[in-house]
């Protein structure tokens, strides 16, 4: 089974797909609109539409013959938790490397001294 957070970053792994996202931030957007900016075609950029689907960052709603795209920040909250853990985690190791290279330089300035 593929975490969620594997789906999450692998999605944003794509400038296309950030751009995306960026611009969904803004506000819903209709596909054709989305896909404006992008120099490709129409079945390549719905490729990119749908790992976003697929990431859960993105939800798609058709209104007639317009498929409207919504953010979903629901991911990027769980991303965002899991990203600070990280940061604590990493950042308690690196105080522990720091205070090791402490008391070695203290230990080599007694011995200097002596």
């Amino acid at each position: 089974m593929t975490s969620p957070l594997n789906h999450f970053f692998s999605a944003l792994s794509d400038p296309t797909r950030r751009a995306v996202i960026e611009r969904l931030a803004a506000g819903p957007a209709s596909v054709s609109d989305l896909a404006a900016p992008h120099p490709m075609a129409l079945p390549t950029f719905m490729k990119h539409l749908g790992v976003l689907e697929k990431a859960g960052l993105v939800h798609t709603i058709k209104k007639g013959r317009v498929r409207m795209c919504h953010l979903d920040a629901t991911p990027l909250v769980t991303a965002q938790g899991w990203l600070a853990w990280q940061r604590r985690l990493w950042e308690t190791r690196l105080d522990h490397v720091d205070q090791l290279a402490l008391a070695l330089d203290s230990d080599s300035a007694r011995q200097e001294d002596e």
